[in-house]
């Protein structure tokens, strides 16, 4: 989906340039335009249902909903301690796994206004 320049700037802005799920800085020309409610799914190009999106997030979102998406990073730590390497650096002490508490970027910034 092709958005003009003035509504990428303006979701671009939306949570202090970072990304809507992850908080992690994003610069403009990464950024990536997501419907958080998927077109799929009855979603609209309206601004409120879109949001900033690295690129990381945006591809592992795909078209999930909010509480899909949310429900899906709750079990990433056990899938991601199932790869060998990260057992290894589990096993030397170099990665320490957590669940995800739950909570998106996005909900602790509006939480902050």
């Amino acid at each position: 989906m092709s958005f003009s320049k003035t509504v990428r700037k303006k979701v671009y802005d939306k949570f202090g340039r970072r990304c809507a799920y992850c908080g992690e800085k994003i610069e403009l020309k990464d950024m990536q335009v997501d419907h958080v409610k998927s077109i799929r799914q009855g979603g609209t190009d309206d601004f409120d249902n879109l949001f900033p999106s690295c690129r990381s997030c945006n591809h592992y979102k795909r078209s999930m909903d909010l509480e899909g998406f949310r429900e899906y990073l709750k079990t990433l730590h056990e899938r991601i301690a199932k790869n060998y390497i990260v057992k290894v650096g589990m096993n030397y002490g170099m990665v320490d796994l957590k669940p995800f508490d739950g909570t998106f970027y996005f909900e602790f910034f509006n939480a902050t206004k």
